[in-house]
Order: structure tokens, then C-alpha cells, then sequence
């Protein structure tokens, strides 16, 4: 592999993905980068931030037609739409324009990396086989992952460049109103349930907190990327990354509680969405209460991906033998992870 300085473009850099690739790739001294997203990055020293509006063609080939020293795209964006059938064409659309505008400039490109997860094997349908393996067979679509990857294997044919795919889980990180983060979601549940003198309950089903479960540290996942996107043997293959353990949401929950110093309770399932939509006076109570940084209530934390977690009641579990037999073993204690976690949102003043 070259020692030579690599460029990466990273699209969806506010996200929680793609903020801590930023991050990590920026304090390296053999990366430059180029963070893509529509808001600039809350990370210091960040060298060069485009704004650019991925859906739009000609807005791409004006703001991305000139980046002719990129070696390496890091495709995080994402867009939401209400139905998956709904979600295909604006998140193809999205690649599709940002690989027209930077493929045909970049002489030097040597690799994409397509950031995917689990719901490619199913898990947002039902129960699915586990553990999920890289050679399961697809589900019945719609899945925009499938689209964006058909997508890059054909432009890839007879290329000098590579692809490559993440398939993480439960992506837990630090990042600024990027509401779709599973540890806001629990952080914020929990300190609005103190504020209220509640007990910690888990909000899903006694089988969903009994069922086994999977995250994905997202500083682990930035380095996973890495590591995919310049070792040669990870060519044209995807992988799923995970944390490398497995564990019962039951078994957390007490821990979390002492960590926020709350009494425990049985779980009781709720509807996040609708308990938590009228909950943002509690909120603002707390942030001046403790003088936590002014994020607005809708951009802290997003419920129904709260929901999403905690409904299934069957077990979530990805197989990490591809990704070790390949060269990629660091594995992340998630409890440690959580509490980690924790600590750095009460450092950056987001939760009390």
C-alpha cells in the first residue's frame, strides 16, 4: 500500500457516522479531508468543509466538479422518507450524483466505501437468521442499500478502483443534532424520566429487553472504515461491524440507572414517539437547570429510532468471523462503550 498522502471525501459529515470519520481520519497525518453535509462540522481544526445538496446535480457538479485529488469517498449521507419503497430513489439519486461529479475528475481515485447496516438482512421486517452472515441472501426489496451497491458494482467494472461496504448496528457516537444516535436516545430518556421522579424503566417489551442485541461504537466504525478502504484484500466486499459482543437490554438497564443515579423498575413498554412528543418544557427545565448547550428538543433526539430499537422481540445478532478472518479484530465492551459515552455528552455540556 502507498505511504503517499490520501484524500478523502466524506459525505454526511455531520452525521453520526460520518462526524467521527471526520474526526478520526482528520487527525491523521497521512489524510487530508474534504467533509461534505449541508451544516459545517462541529469539529475544530477541520480543514476544508463544501456544502453541497447531494440531490442536486448541477449544485454537485458545480461544488465537487474541481476535486480532482480524492482517493477515497466515505458515502455516509443519508436521507429519511416515510416508507422504504419512498427511500430508494432520493438516497440513489444522492450517490449516483456524487460519484458522476467526482469519479470522472478524480484520476487517483482508489476506493468507495458504502455505509450500510443491518437492515440489510431484514431485521426492520421481522426475525431474520442469525447470526446475519455477508452470504445471506437478500430480502424481498425495497432496500435502497441494494440499489446503491448494484449501483457501484457495475460503475466499478474495469476500474482501477475499489468498493467497499459497512454494515454496522445500532451506531452509538458523539455528534451535535443528529437525532438518529442510540446513546441520545437512552441519555435523554433517562434524564427526562429523573426529572420527573420516575424510576429507569426499559421502554420496550420484557422480550425485547430479554432479547440479545448489538451496537456499534461509531469510533470503532470510523476506524473499521478505514482499514477496509486501504487494506487490498477487502476489494469489491462487504462487512458487518459491530461492537464483537452481544447483550440483553435486562442487564443494562440497572447499570445505566446507577450511572444517572435513579431507582430501577420492571420494563414498560411504551411508545416513545407519542410519550416523548410533549416532553420538551421537562427538557428545557433541565438544560437551564444545569446549563446544558441550547440544542432544540426536535433536533436532540429522535424517538421513533428509540422506538425502532425497542421493539423487536427477537434476537439482532451479526456475524463478525468475516471481518476477523479478513485482518479486523478490535472488539469494544458496549457496556463500557454507554458509559463512555455518557461521559462525553455531560463533558460537552448536552446532558446534566
Amino acid at each position: 500500500m502507498s505511504r503517499a498522502k490520501k484524500t478523502a471525501l466524506i459525505a454526511g459529515a455531520t452525521g453520526v457516522v460520518g462526524r467521527n470519520l471526520v474526526q478520526h481520519l482528520d487527525s491523521r497525518e497521512d489524510w487530508q479531508v474534504i467533509a461534505l453535509s449541508r451544516r459545517t462540522p462541529d469539529i475544530e481544526g477541520l480543514e476544508q468543509h463544501i456544502s453541497v445538496d447531494l440531490l442536486d446535480p448541477a449544485d454537485c457538479d458545480k461544488q465537487l466538479g474541481g476535486l480532482n485529488k480524492v482517493t477515497h469517498i466515505f458515502y455516509a449521507a443519508y436521507v429519511e422518507r416515510p416508507g422504504w419503497h419512498e427511500m430508494v430513489e432520493p438516497n440513489l439519486r444522492m450517490l449516483v450524483n456524487l460519484v458522476d461529479a467526482v469519479e470522472p475528475v478524480a484520476n487517483g481515485l482508489q476506493h468507495i466505501n458504502l455505509m450500510q447496516g443491518t437492515k440489510w438482512y431484514g431485521n426492520h421486517l421481522g426475525p431474520f437468521k442469525t447470526p446475519a452472515k455477508e452470504t445471506d441472501p437478500p430480502h424481498m426489496p425495497p432496500n435502497f442499500y441494494y440499489d446503491q451497491q448494484r449501483f457501484i458494482v457495475k460503475r466499478q467494472k474495469d476500474k482501477t478502483w475499489t468498493w467497499s461496504a459497512a454494515r454496522p448496528h445500532g451506531v452509538s457516537g458523539f455528534a451535535i443534532g443528529n437525532p438518529m444516535n442510540l446513546v441520545m436516545v437512552v441519555a435523554v430518556y433517562a434524564s427526562i424520566s429523573k426529572a420527573l421522579g420516575l424510576p429507569l424503566r426499559h421502554p420496550g417489551s420484557r422480550a425485547n429487553a430479554h432479547a440479545l442485541y448489538q451496537v456499534t461504537d461509531s469510533g470503532l466504525l470510523a476506524r473499521a472504515c478505514t482499514w477496509m478502504a486501504t487494506e487490498d484484500k477487502c476489494a469489491n466486499e462487504p462487512f458487518n461491524i459491530t461492537n464483537g459482543d452481544i447483550f440483553r437490554w435486562e442487564n443494562l438497564w440497572p447499570i445505566f440507572a446507577d450511572y444517572f443515579e435513579m431507582k430501577t423498575a420492571p420494563a414498560q413498554k411504551i411508545n416513545l414517539t407519542r410519550m416523548m412528543a410533549d416532553k420538551a418544557p421537562v427538557w428545557e427545565a433541565v438544560a437551564r437547570q444545569y446549563g446544558l448547550r441550547k440544542i432544540p428538543y426536535t433536533d436532540l433526539v429522535r424517538w421513533e429510532y428509540g422506538d425502532f430499537v425497542f421493539t423487536p422481540e427477537y434476537d439482532i445478532i451479526s456475524s463478525m468471523t468475516k471481518a476477523r478472518q479478513f485482518g479486523f479484530t478490535e472488539v469494544i465492551d458496549s457496556q463500557d462503550m454507554f458509559l463512555r459515552q455518557f461521559d462525553e455528552l455531560r463533558e460537552h455540556k448536552i446532558i446534566p
